[in-house]
């Protein structure tokens, strides 16, 4: 497999863990979220390593701190998403454990690298 730069990259490599969770995960939600909280949930999961690979992709520093921006927000999109999975006990807290781990882990590492 040939890689591109931004596969390289670990926060790439730890986002692209967190959208495998999330998608493990949303398939524990009850059917009748499966068209609205667990969609939205692989969204989110999902621009987060997209927004990262399309802002390395660009020609300046500036418009790649802008995705990792627009990454993070994701990021944080997603950890509410899974509290509000445990509030209306679709998931417990064991359960998103894991996935609220790497939330942590990907939001502190763009931060550093937007700062």
């Amino acid at each position: 497999m040939n890689y591109w730069p931004y596969q390289k990259l670990i926060v790439w490599q730890k986002a692209m863990d967190l959208t495998q969770e999330t998608y493990r995960l949303v398939k524990f939600l009850p059917a009748e979220e499966r068209h609205a909280l667990s969609d939205q949930m692989r969204r989110a999961a999902v621009s987060v390593p997209s927004n990262i690979a399309e802002g390395h992709g660009r020609h300046t520093e500036k418009e790649f701190k802008q995705f990792l921006s627009i990454a993070k927000g994701s990021v944080f999109e997603l950890e509410t998403q899974f509290l509000i999975c445990t509030k209306t006990q679709m998931l417990t807290q064991e359960q998103i454990e894991k996935a609220l781990l790497l939330c942590d882990e990907v939001g502190k590492m763009l931060s550093k690298m937007i700062d």
